[in-house]
């Protein structure tokens, strides 16, 4: 632009001069080189020539007008196009479709529909294959599909769809409806294709998850002669990555390494998703090491590869690394970054970032609310998480899924319900995820008719075909209710495929029930289905031991030996000042373990008075009753508890974290450690959150 600035002044100067004549056609030349260099200031120039020589107002000069209108769309200066097209004494068809790709470039497509309809109107134009290209794109950004399949008629009337550019675009708009069916009929009944007819369909079947017709229409890409771009390398990785095909990723990464196409920015971030998706992250990281330049979106995607994968510590560490090499964050980065906190469990982290996203200015983000949500519920602050939910100024269907699943999973039943019905009030339209969170809800609220409305009748209403995850929560439901026989019945007719954690949800609830007979039934069946779910092992034992039965503990324990199946510690830990300390069951490795062990031992002293009987019956080894208190005192989550209010700063709340199931003996210790010490106690288990306050537990004593 600034090496063309002189030059527009020279061409001022000779335009100007009163005895000048420039001859039009070279007026249209310099026109075509002030759209091609987007030279605004020459267009004004050369306009204001065609004013004071006159050359405005008659037919003739057409087509420097028309160029002006391109040249003034292009420019963002879509209102004083819009004013040279209103002046023109005669219009033809390149003036009309120059005014609608010019409000359609500059995000007006619903004005493009009506000037079309004026077109026909007003000038009686009959319109070619370039306007409908147009009015297609418009009705596909507006969102009128009527209007869409209207034009889709004319143009199979008139002859116009076998245009490329008119197919291209009737695709396109219907991809961009949802209408997979509507862009895949006209793709195969129309003749002829080119890379860009390729791309539109494939990215449509990809997005709307229709991947076996994707690779059906992939396989015929790869039969013809159509030479790929880097839109169909980002889509085909992208297809690679759904379907988590490394084979078809290996030969497709090494298809683009033969071909000409340039390894981008976009392209590489394909190629390090879809090694991230298919669960090679040393891959993706030996693309990532490979680039010369990283930007933000590279930095991105090897950490979102790390996230997916479960190594969230090295996606904070590359997090620090990208800031250190001058990159700067953006919102998806952020999300990335928060969800790998919240699998770390790392609150002060987290809040840390929630700093960073505020000063960054990606606090109003979509999605980086969501990631706040998500991170501030599982680290065990479900507060935190709501405030941020009240204070987004802008929601989606994700939005409003975290903070129902958010309520579920830390036992607040009421609270997820409530929300649930204010998302239908807002007119969001429920989905998969949300009915796993609600049918969660009901089953902590032990609303059995509720789940049962939502699972056959409210889900089916809305569109949502029932999957596992809630089938598995309305038999929690039904066991926690007490109905055993309505829940196996429920397992054995339902008509998805089933794993072994709805089976279990239902062995759990017969030992919670102590129903011992119906549970060693159950569990003999998941081993079947399984026989090294380390998980029915233990609980099997754990039933046995509770009826006494040590003869079948012992069975059990020698089975578990002869499949080399073992046992999982249990392990808690807690962070205090940035520091996890992690405690095992009477274990002595701690620095500080004898000033903890008689923390524990003071603290069920003085609870003893509050009402605290030792379970004895959760010991699973035959031992004196005397040994078996001696058992109880010491596992880890009491070890973790005591630690914390020794530590943790005053009116702090205690965060516990343990890898499995809380025994019922720490479980009613810790009501009323939480009553004597007036203290907020939050442990979250491999099954959900308990917050003890005031000698109650959010999870009224169901878990």
């Amino acid at each position: 632009m600034r090496a063309l600035k002189p030059a527009g002044n020279q061409v001022a100067q000779v335009l100007f001069k009163p005895t000048t004549f420039v001859h039009l056609n070279h007026i249209i030349k310099l026109l075509k080189v002030s759209a091609d260099t987007n030279n605004f200031i020459l267009a004004k120039i050369l306009h204001s020539h065609l004013l004071v020589t006159n050359q405005t107002s008659t037919g003739s000069n057409i087509n420097p007008l028309n160029s002006l209108i391109n040249i003034y769309a292009k420019s963002n200066r879509i209102s004083v196009a819009q004013k040279v097209f209103d002046r023109m004494p005669e219009r033809n068809l390149v003036s009309w479709c120059s005014l609608m790709a010019g409000y359609l470039q500059t995000g007006f497509p619903l004005q493009v529909l009506k000037l079309f309809k004026d077109m026909t109107l007003v000038d009686s134009l009959r319109p070619n294959e370039y306007i409908f290209a147009v009015v297609f794109s418009a009705c596909s950004d507006g969102g009128k599909a009527l209007e869409g399949r209207q034009c889709h008629g004319y143009v199979v009337k008139s002859g116009l769809v076998f245009h490329q550019y008119v197919k291209n675009a009737l695709i396109n708009m219907y991809s961009k409806f949802s209408d997979v069916k509507g862009a895949m009929r006209v793709f195969s009944l129309v003749p002829g294709y080119d890379v860009y007819s390729y791309n539109v369909v494939l990215n449509g079947l990809v997005q709307q998850g229709f991947l076996n017709e994707a690779i059906q229409v992939l396989e015929r890409l790869m039969g013809e002669s159509v030479e790929w771009d880097s839109v169909t390398y980002v889509t085909v990785f992208g297809l690679c990555a759904c379907l988590k095909d490394l084979k078809l990723g290996l030969q497709v990464h090494c298809r683009i390494l033969t071909s000409d196409v340039e390894l981008d920015v976009f392209v590489n971030s394909a190629i390090i998703n879809m090694y991230g998706k298919c669960g090679k992250v040393i891959n993706a990281r030996k693309t990532f090491d490979w680039l010369q330049v990283k930007n933000v979106v590279v930095w991105t995607g090897i950490m979102a590869a790390y996230f997916q994968n479960g190594c969230f510590e090295e996606a904070l560490n590359l997090f620090s690394e990208m800031k250190i090499n001058d990159v700067s964050p953006n919102g998806f980065t952020f999300a990335v970054m928060l969800n790998s906190t919240a699998g770390l469990f790392a609150l002060r982290h987290g809040n840390v970032l929630y700093g960073e996203i505020v000063q960054s200015g990606f606090k109003d983000h979509v999605i980086v609310g969501n990631a706040l949500i998500n991170m501030y519920a599982k680290c065990g602050d479900i507060e935190a998480a709501s405030k941020v939910f009240l204070d987004m100024m802008y929601r989606d269907c994700i939005t409003w899924n975290a903070m129902i699943c958010g309520f579920s999973h830390h036992g607040l039943g009421k609270e997820a319900m409530a929300l649930f019905h204010d998302l239908l009030a807002a007119g969001e339209c429920p989905n998969y995820v949300t009915f796993v969170g609600v049918l969660s809800a009901c089953s902590h609220l032990g609303l059995v008719k509720e789940g049962l409305y939502y699972l056959n009748q409210f889900m089916r209403q809305v569109g949502v075909e029932p999957g596992l995850e809630h089938y598995t929560c309305v038999v929690g439901l039904l066991s926690k209710a007490g109905l055993l026989d309505e829940a196996e019945e429920l397992l054995r007719s339902i008509p998805v495929e089933l794993d072994v954690i709805a089976w279990r949800t239902l062995l759990s609830a017969c030992h919670v029930h102590r129903n011992y007979g119906f549970g060693r039934r159950i569990a003999e069946f998941v081993l079947e289905m399984d026989p090294n779910d380390v998980g029915t092992y233990t609980l099997l034992s754990n039933i046995y031991a509770k009826a006494k039965r040590w003869d079948g503990v012992v069975k059990i324990r020698k089975l578990m030996r002869e499949r080399n199946i073992k046992k999982e510690p249990g392990v808690s830990w807690i962070d205090i000042r940035n520091v996890t300390h992690v405690f095992v069951s009477d274990d002595c490795q701690h620095p500080e373990s004898t000033q903890i062990y008689e923390k524990v031992k003071e603290l069920l002293a003085r609870i003893k008075p509050l009402g605290y009987i030792p379970d004895v019956t959760a010991v699973l080894h035959d031992v004196e009753e005397e040994q078996k208190e001696d058992y109880l005192s010491y596992h880890s989550e009491k070890l973790a508890i005591a630690y914390g209010l020794m530590h943790a700063p005053l009116e702090a709340p205690i965060r516990v974290f343990k890898n499995l199931r809380m025994c019922e003996d720490c479980h009613s210790a810790a009501k009323l450690i939480s009553k004597l010490t007036n203290s907020m106690i939050i442990v979250r288990d491999a099954n959900r959150f308990h917050s003890f306050q005031n000698g109650c537990c959010s999870c009224a004593d169901y878990w």
